[in-house]
């Protein structure tokens, strides 16, 4: 058994927004480090792993049964959502996908989310999509964290259910309402990196013997809003 799981620091900050006693999932979880860890932690904790492929799903009940905690862990073959059902868990973590395929996975599975108070999602691109689909679905960006490991950056994005919801507009879906709040080192390191991106796909757009117009437009678009945010 092995009482100090450590995880990555990304992984520690998604457990760093699971409040303590929280009946959670987590979808696609990497050999059930997470919710063991946590488990671990926290004795009034619980947890159901969802794990889409048989390989990532025995890994998980291995990881679960090393730590002794099949009583309050439980492993469940099944794609994305399709795992729960509706109010058996109060929380969803979903990390390490990109951010297309969370909401593709929320989407598919909102009619299993019912009595989630919060979901708290890690996208490794496409942010902008999870918070579209809060937007739409009544979860409030309560908070967002971008941290670096290993060379790339990483956002995390929690969504809290509340009555009155949230409207984003494009810019605050593209960058974040909280992270726009702060605007820190890593926000702004990210901006650069993706500000020269747009630029050299913009120059290899215009290149082309077709060069497609409309993505241009979309692309100098964001490009025009990038430098406006990090000039402010």
């Amino acid at each position: 058994m092995d009482r100090n799981i450590k995880l990555s620091d990304r992984l520690n900050k998604v457990a760093s927004f699971i409040p303590h006693g929280t009946f959670f999932a987590d979808i696609g979880s990497d050999h059930a480090y997470l919710p063991c860890s946590i488990c671990l932690q926290d004795i009034t904790a619980q947890a159901i792993v969802g794990e889409v492929n048989e390989g990532p799903l025995q890994r998980a009940r291995e990881t679960v049964s090393n730590n002794h905690l099949t009583d309050r862990i439980d492993v469940r073959l099944g794609d994305g959502l399709d795992i729960l059902q509706p109010g058996e868990v109060s929380a969803v973590v979903i990390a390490g996908m990109g951010g297309s395929l969370i909401q593709s996975i929320l989407e598919k599975g909102k009619l299993r989310l019912k009595g989630v108070g919060r979901i708290i999602a890690q996208p490794n691109n496409d942010e902008r999509n999870v918070r579209s689909w809060f937007s739409s679905h009544g979860y409030v960006i309560t908070n967002e964290v971008i941290l670096e490991e290993n060379g790339f950056l990483y956002e995390i994005i929690t969504g809290d259910k509340q009555v009155e919801g949230q409207t984003l507009s494009e810019r605050q879906q593209l960058f974040g309402p909280r992270l726009l709040e702060h605007k820190s080192n890593l926000f702004r390191k990210k901006w650069e990196r993706e500000l020269m991106k747009r630029r050299r796909i913009i120059d290899q757009m215009q290149r082309a013997k077709a060069p497609d117009v409309s993505k241009i437009a979309i692309f100098e678009k964001e490009s025009k809003w990038i430098k406006e945010v990090l000039e402010a």
